[in-house]
């Protein structure tokens, strides 16, 4: 998969864990990223390309990761291309459980038993080798700081960190504002990441993004008038904290 083994999904999740608490930042987006991620890796592997707002499949090949082959084939068998908007906003339950186990599998994170309130029993997952995190958080800040156009692969995970709202988690207070605004602006960076952030945000905020429609003749429309947006579809599902099952990823 490129120049490393992690792929997008897991570097997204690394950046979303929270080394205090062992829970993730921005549960309940962190699905719709982590199906945005997908796209982007399948992307970045050749195996799909924008086409407008939707995702067209240009070679069915597997990749190798069960996980991202099982997105490939549903991509598939859609038979034609798909908006962007609709495939992440399809259901994902447990997407993001299906990554953690597959990071605890790894070696990346290990998983810690524990209760809430003394009766409910739940999950932290700690980061095995906190060198990883630092060098996937080090990409962001060096893409931050320096100005400096970054590669597509750091360019996309800065995007989607933006869009499941990762920023005020990375770079926190008044003092990270204009770290978050640069996070912001580094969506411009990768065509396929911009496109795959934009339709997260959608997603979150109810309304599918309408693709560009021919002008009415005049008179026909009001000006300034706009299509009725399309519902989008519903939010992933969330795991319950207190009874994940360990989803397998292959």
């Amino acid at each position: 998969m490129g120049r490393s083994r992690r792929t997008l999904p897991e570097e997204l999740l690394l950046l979303a864990l929270d080394p205090a608490t062992g829970t993730t930042a921005q549960p309940q987006s962190l699905d719709l990223g982590l199906a945005g991620a997908q796209l982007v890796e399948l992307a970045l592997a050749g195996r799909i390309a924008p086409d407008g707002d939707r995702i067209a499949v240009v070679v069915p090949r597997p990749t190798g990761d069960p996980t991202l082959d099982c997105a490939l084939e549903l991509l598939r068998r859609r038979g034609a291309p798909v908006r962007a908007v609709h495939w992440i906003g399809g259901p994902r339950l447990g997407l993001r459980q299906t990554y953690l186990s597959h990071l605890e599998r790894c070696g990346m994170v290990a998983a810690v038993p524990g209760q809430m309130c003394g009766v409910l029993p739940t999950t932290r997952y700690q980061a095995t080798d906190t060198a990883i995190s630092r060098e996937i958080r080090a990409r962001l800040d060096s893409a931050i700081r320096t100005g400096v156009p970054p590669d597509p692969r750091t360019a996309a995970l800065a995007a989607l960190a933006h869009a499941v709202g990762l920023g005020k988690h990375l770079y926190p207070g008044n003092e990270g504002r204009s770290s978050r605004s640069r996070l912001r602006d580094l969506i411009r960076h990768d065509p396929m990441g911009g496109l795959v952030a934009h339709a997260v945000m959608d997603v979150q905020n109810g309304a599918a993004a309408q693709p560009r429609r021919a002008q009415a003749p005049a008179g026909r429309q009001p000006a300034g008038a706009r299509p009725a947006p399309e519902p989008a579809r519903g939010v992933p599902m969330q795991p319950h904290h207190g009874s994940m099952a360990r989803a397998v990823a292959h």
